[in-house]
């Protein structure tokens, strides 16, 4: 298949034509998981089939869930990547055995003296147990629970950037946040984000997570992504940067080989955590020693 971004440019797929309804579809949700949101028109060209081909196999897709029409095109529903703005999503512990693996692998970029963002969320979160051996560190975040976790490590210098509280994820948020991190020089910033794609970047739900986000990417001299798999090809109201101006994506073996190849095209290093059962796989082998690390 041609990369995703020469999608929108009409390229034909050279495969389209021979493809049955359900590779179409498959192939349909793939460009999704990755754009966002796709136009009929382009999907026209790209799959180089008729328009009420495209309306059919959209309307067949809708039928499973899994998308939803838009004027003049198709993007994922909700439950298969949208995240609403304003949705309690309160999450104290930190996360999941994929984020944990995630977490375990960044901490290696972390060194004695460094001053770190890490970003409200349990993938920031989940960072915590793996600094305790760093010595002089310092860590800004607007996160209340990493603070709190933090009262654990008196060796590691704790600044919270204060703002309002937002219950929904135990963060600071809103101008004061972001002002402070104005006067502050960071050497590495961790991110989280719950969605991002190819053509819209790293996204966020709300403008105050927007604002904090976009000025911790300021003020850092290096900058990473931890973000699982399954957040991929999601999409929120605002875009805060493209993923381009990242430095290193670390998530996990999961991802797609042709996104994790499209991302290291931007010029970012992509860094896998082996995640399931068995060990590393062979791709997951390949692909991390194709990573520019």
């Amino acid at each position: 298949m041609v990369p995703v971004q020469t999608f929108e440019g009409n390229l034909v797929s050279p495969a389209a034509r021979s493809m049955i309804p359900e590779q179409r579809h498959q192939e349909i949700l793939r460009l999704l998981r990755q754009e966002g949101i796709l136009s009929v028109r382009g999907l026209t060209a790209y799959m180089n089939v008729s328009h009420m081909t495209v309306r059919r196999d959209i309307t067949a897709l809708e039928s499973t869930g899994q998308v939803s029409s838009v004027r003049g095109g198709v993007r994922l529903t909700k439950q298969h990547g949208q995240e609403p703005a304003g949705e309690p999503k309160l999450r104290a512990q930190p996360g999941a055995p994929r984020e944990k693996a995630i977490a375990k692998l960044a901490a290696q970029s972390i060194k004695d003296d460094m001053v770190v963002f890490l970003d409200a969320g349990t993938a920031c979160r989940s960072l915590v147990p793996f600094l305790a051996a760093r010595r002089h560190l310092t860590v800004v975040t607007n996160d209340f629970y990493i603070v709190t976790s933090l009262f654990a490590y008196p060796n590691i210098e704790t600044i919270h950037t204060g703002g309002v509280v937002d219950p929904a994820s135990a963060s600071g948020q809103g101008p004061q946040a972001t002002e402070m991190l104005k006067f502050v020089n960071i050497d590495l910033s961790f991110l989280s984000s719950r969605t991002w794609n190819i053509s819209r970047g790293l996204m966020a739900p709300s403008m105050d997570e927007f604002e904090v986000k976009r000025a911790a990417l300021k003020a850092s001299s290096s900058r990473f992504l931890l973000a699982d798999s399954t957040t991929f090809g999601t999409v929120s109201l605002f875009n805060v940067a493209p993923l381009q101006i990242l430095d290193t994506v670390v998530t996990d073996d999961q991802l797609p080989l042709d996104v994790q190849n499209n991302i290291r095209q931007l010029g970012v290093t992509v860094r896998l955590a082996t995640f399931g059962e068995g060990g590393p796989s062979p791709l997951a082998y390949a692909t991390e020693r194709g990573a520019r690390w």
